[in-house]
This record gives structure tokens, sequence and C-alpha cells, in this order.
């Protein structure tokens, strides 16, 4: 079964991940695969299937554009 999070923030060697439900968790770096690793930030969005793990780039820039959508009409008149 996959799984969805968000990366809410990367705090030193953790990072802290928004889980589906809203719940928060928090996994060590180390733990991640190294490709993830260097270029994870804020944000994004991590599968995680069986023993794999992967930057979901589609997903993540799709939020990006929601969410900009969302705060150009909060912003505008």
């Amino acid at each position: 079964m996959m799984k969805k999070f968000i990366v809410d923030r990367i705090e030193e060697s953790r990072v802290v991940l928004e889980c589906e439900d809203g719940s928060m968790a928090s996994v060590s770096l180390d733990s991640l695969p190294k490709n993830v690793r260097k270029k994870l930030k804020d944000g994004d969005v991590l599968r995680f299937e069986e023993n794999s793990c992967f930057l979901d780039k589609h997903e993540t820039e799709n939020r990006k554009k929601r969410i900009e959508k969302l705060m150009n009409e909060l912003f505008t008149e």
C-alpha cells in the first residue's frame, strides 16, 4: 500500500512529515534514500511503498499550483 506524506520542515538530522490524516511524524534523514535526501525540501510530496521511498515531483508541482492559485484568489481584489 502506498502512503503519501508532505515535508513540513527539515530540522537538523530529522524531517517532519505531515501524514494524509493530518497527523505529524518525524523521521531521521538518514533513514531516507540518499537520492531523496539530497533533493528534499519543504513542501515536497514523499511516497512510501513497501520498501521504497521517492519524491513525487508531479504531485508536488500540483500542490504548489493549487496553493499559488488560492493565495492569488485571497490577495487580489
